[in-house]
């Protein structure tokens, strides 16, 4: 296991998890996978023009593609003759095949190859170094470091306006801000840290990072400051178990982070004390057994003391009258005993003084 990997893997994720959190609330996710893809014609581009992998202006190319591909996307949606998931798809693919395309025919010796582009290689980072204050790191753990900062800064100094903007965009804009300026501001933002992360994790990751830990901490709460301190936890601890698990079997680490995420967005979807699927399937089982109780408790109140109730409140028979099975009627009946809600009396179901309070209650409710 090498740390400095691992801290490299743990800056992205925190980097990029963190931006991720407004473009999630602003329903902007997919734009995280047209993005990190087209963020490869700014690069190769600028290789072109420069010739330099290394170079700065690679950096300010992908960024400025990034940019580049949610002003025409926002252009197609605004002309009013396509989705947003289609411009999305569209731009995406035609951008991304042109940087293909570039590399394939112009730049086939140089070391921009697509599996690298899309799976990243992680354990490669320590070999590209920089100097620090006279200590050797890897360059892409210095450069995350520095755009976590950045990110963590703007989050910080603009929270109350991007918080504004994800949830009410027009209000944003009758209390004097610009909507459309703290927008492009931070899509340079998004782009910038995708670049960043783009080389060491790759495009899959990237996404994976910026959207996961983020739709996994919504399944956990609705409040907007734990959001963000939940997205970031379960971004570093996806990171150290895909790692560890990538380690141990010796796998691609950054694929395995993914599968890592997509697992822990899973068992939240499904195990989640409030949203998860399981907690609701129990509600809806629970209000179900309550509708079909109050269903029963009408049935009793409308025939007690009535020429019919011998046979209509004859629990042997009950399941009758509601052309439910005989086990469906018997659990109902065996529930509403065990609250003491009814009772049976010469072969008769009564409610019992709890069991009128409760059906009051809940038919007032109702």
């Amino acid at each position: 296991m090498n740390l400095e990997i691992l801290i490299v893997a743990l800056l992205t994720a925190l980097a990029t998890s963190l931006i991720g959190v407004f473009l999630v609330l602003r329903k902007l996710s997919m734009l995280t996978d047209a993005i990190s893809h087209t963020i490869l014609l700014g690069i190769v581009l600028m290789f072109v023009w420069v010739r330099d992998l290394n170079s700065p202006w690679l950096l300010i190319g992908a960024t400025i593609s990034g940019v580049l591909t949610v002003l025409i996307i926002e252009k197609l949606q605004q002309a009013r003759l396509i989705k947003e998931d289609a411009a999305i798809g569209m731009v995406m693919t035609v951008l991304f095949s042109l940087a293909i395309i570039i590399i394939s025919t112009r730049l086939r010796n140089v070391h921009l190859h697509v599996d690298t582009v899309l799976l990243g290689q992680l354990e490669f980072v320590i070999f590209d170094r920089w100097q620090f204050f006279g200590v050797s790191l890897p360059a892409s753990m210095i450069v995350m470091a520095i755009v976590l900062g950045i990110n963590a800064a703007f989050m910080m100094f603009f929270y109350k306006e991007y918080r504004l903007l994800s949830f009410d965009r027009t209000l944003a804009a009758l209390l004097g801000f610009t909507p459309w300026v703290l927008h492009y501001l931070f899509m340079t933002l998004v782009s910038l840290t995708a670049v960043a992360a783009f080389n060491a994790v790759g495009a899959i990751l990237v996404i994976a990072f910026m959207v996961g830990p983020v739709i996994s901490a919504r399944l956990l709460t609705d409040r907007l400051t734990p959001m963000i301190g939940l997205t970031l936890f379960i971004a570093a601890l996806n990171t150290l178990i895909g790692y560890t698990i990538a380690w141990r079997y010796d796998l691609n680490t950054a694929a395995s982070m993914a599968t890592v995420t997509l697992i822990m967005f899973g068992v939240l979807f499904i195990f989640a004390p409030q949203k998860g699927s399981l907690a609701a399937f129990l509600r809806q089982r629970t209000l179900t057994t309550t509708l079909h109780l109050l269903t029963l408790m009408t049935h009793i109140q409308n025939h007690v003391e009535t020429e019919e109730a011998a046979v209509e409140l004859n629990p042997q028979t009950l399941h009758q009258h509601f052309n439910w099975s005989t086990r469906a009627m018997d659990h109902l009946l065996k529930l509403a005993q065990k609250e003491a809600y009814i009772e049976t009396h010469h072969q008769q179901v009564r409610l019992t003084s709890k069991g009128i309070d409760f059906y009051q209650a809940m038919g007032r409710s109702y």
